[in-house]
Protein backbone atom coordinates (compact mmCIF):
# COMPACT_ATOMS: atom_id res chain seq x y z
CA UNK A 1 0.00 0.00 0.00
CA UNK A 2 3.03 2.15 0.77
CA UNK A 3 3.53 2.03 -2.84
CA UNK A 4 0.91 3.10 -3.95
CA UNK A 5 0.55 6.59 -2.26
CA UNK A 6 4.63 6.99 -3.05
CA UNK A 7 3.33 6.69 -6.80
CA UNK A 8 0.53 9.07 -5.95
CA UNK A 9 3.06 11.35 -4.76
CA UNK A 10 5.33 11.55 -7.52
CA UNK A 11 2.21 11.92 -9.77
CA UNK A 12 1.03 14.94 -7.73
CA UNK A 13 4.54 16.31 -7.72
CA UNK A 14 4.56 16.26 -11.26
CA UNK A 15 1.09 17.55 -11.85
CA UNK A 16 1.96 20.55 -9.38
CA UNK A 17 5.43 20.83 -11.69
CA UNK A 18 3.66 20.67 -14.85
CA UNK A 19 1.21 23.70 -13.29
CA UNK A 20 4.27 26.02 -12.33
CA UNK A 21 5.75 25.50 -15.82
CA UNK A 22 2.69 26.37 -17.58
CA UNK A 23 1.49 28.77 -15.75
CA UNK A 24 4.84 30.88 -15.72
CA UNK A 25 5.80 30.11 -19.48
CA UNK A 26 9.09 28.47 -17.39
CA UNK A 27 11.57 26.47 -20.58
CA UNK A 28 11.76 23.59 -18.31
CA UNK A 29 10.57 20.29 -18.40
CA UNK A 30 7.49 19.81 -16.01
CA UNK A 31 8.76 16.18 -14.25
CA UNK A 32 12.33 18.55 -13.80
CA UNK A 33 10.55 21.07 -11.81
CA UNK A 34 8.14 18.33 -9.51
CA UNK A 35 11.43 16.88 -8.49
CA UNK A 36 12.76 19.60 -7.51
CA UNK A 37 9.59 20.29 -5.37
CA UNK A 38 9.44 17.31 -4.26
CA UNK A 39 13.49 16.69 -3.42
CA UNK A 40 12.74 19.34 0.18
CA UNK A 41 10.19 17.05 1.29
CA UNK A 42 11.57 13.96 1.32
CA UNK A 43 13.41 14.95 4.37
CA UNK A 44 9.93 14.71 6.28
CA UNK A 45 10.00 10.91 7.00
CA UNK A 46 6.00 9.86 6.37
CA UNK A 47 6.31 11.49 2.88
CA UNK A 48 9.84 9.62 2.36
CA UNK A 49 8.70 6.04 3.31
CA UNK A 50 5.80 5.29 0.75
CA UNK A 51 8.31 7.47 -1.74
CA UNK A 52 10.65 5.09 -1.40
CA UNK A 53 8.79 2.14 -1.79
CA UNK A 54 7.43 3.06 -4.84
CA UNK A 55 10.89 4.26 -5.52
CA UNK A 56 11.80 0.79 -5.19
CA UNK A 57 9.59 -1.15 -7.13
CA UNK A 58 10.37 0.93 -9.92
CA UNK A 59 14.13 0.25 -9.87
CA UNK A 60 13.51 -3.28 -9.95
CA UNK A 61 11.28 -3.27 -12.96
CA UNK A 62 13.83 -0.47 -14.63
CA UNK A 63 14.61 -2.35 -17.23
CA UNK A 64 10.99 -3.16 -19.12
CA UNK A 65 11.65 1.03 -19.66
CA UNK A 66 14.02 0.58 -22.28
CA UNK A 67 11.19 -2.23 -24.10
CA UNK A 68 9.85 1.11 -25.90
CA UNK A 69 13.05 2.48 -26.78
CA UNK A 70 14.72 -0.82 -28.74
CA UNK A 71 11.14 -0.84 -30.88
CA UNK A 72 11.40 2.45 -31.60
CA UNK A 73 15.11 2.37 -32.61
CA UNK A 74 14.15 -1.12 -34.77
CA UNK A 75 11.49 0.87 -36.48
CA UNK A 76 13.97 3.80 -37.59
CA UNK A 77 16.91 0.88 -38.76
CA UNK A 78 16.72 2.61 -42.64
CA UNK A 79 17.31 6.34 -40.48
CA UNK A 80 19.98 4.76 -38.22
CA UNK A 81 21.92 3.09 -41.17
CA UNK A 82 21.97 6.68 -42.90
CA UNK A 83 23.27 8.31 -40.16
CA UNK A 84 23.90 5.84 -37.84
CA UNK A 85 27.98 6.90 -37.77
CA UNK A 86 27.65 10.53 -37.77
CA UNK A 87 24.98 10.03 -34.35
CA UNK A 88 27.65 7.70 -32.61
CA UNK A 89 30.66 10.05 -33.31
CA UNK A 90 28.43 13.10 -32.27
CA UNK A 91 27.50 10.72 -28.94
CA UNK A 92 30.87 9.96 -28.45
CA UNK A 93 32.54 13.14 -28.40
CA UNK A 94 29.91 15.05 -26.39
CA UNK A 95 29.95 12.01 -23.83
CA UNK A 96 33.75 12.80 -23.98
CA UNK A 97 33.24 16.74 -23.30
CA UNK A 98 31.00 16.16 -20.98
CA UNK A 99 33.04 13.95 -19.21
CA UNK A 100 35.91 16.63 -19.40
CA UNK A 101 34.55 19.51 -18.57
CA UNK A 102 33.04 17.89 -15.41
CA UNK A 103 36.51 16.76 -14.45
CA UNK A 104 37.48 20.14 -14.81
CA UNK A 105 35.03 22.16 -12.61
CA UNK A 106 34.94 19.41 -10.44
CA UNK A 107 39.41 20.01 -9.84
CA UNK A 108 38.28 23.70 -9.66
CA UNK A 109 35.63 23.31 -6.88
CA UNK A 110 38.12 20.92 -5.00
CA UNK A 111 41.19 23.24 -4.82
CA UNK A 112 39.60 25.51 -2.41
CA UNK A 113 38.67 22.53 0.08
CA UNK A 114 40.27 22.03 3.47
CA UNK A 115 42.17 18.80 2.56
CA UNK A 116 43.78 20.23 -0.40
CA UNK A 117 45.00 23.06 1.51
CA UNK A 118 46.88 20.90 3.79
CA UNK A 119 48.68 19.46 0.85
CA UNK A 120 49.82 23.08 -0.32
CA UNK A 121 51.12 23.26 3.32
CA UNK A 122 53.15 20.37 3.10
CA UNK A 123 54.81 21.96 -0.45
Amino acid sequence: MDGLKGFTILLLFQVAGEGIVRLFGLPLPAPVVGMVLLLPTLFWAPLRKPVQACAEFLLSHFSLLFVPISVGVITQLPLLEQYGSRVLLVLSLSTLLGLAVTALVLRALLRGTPADQGERARE
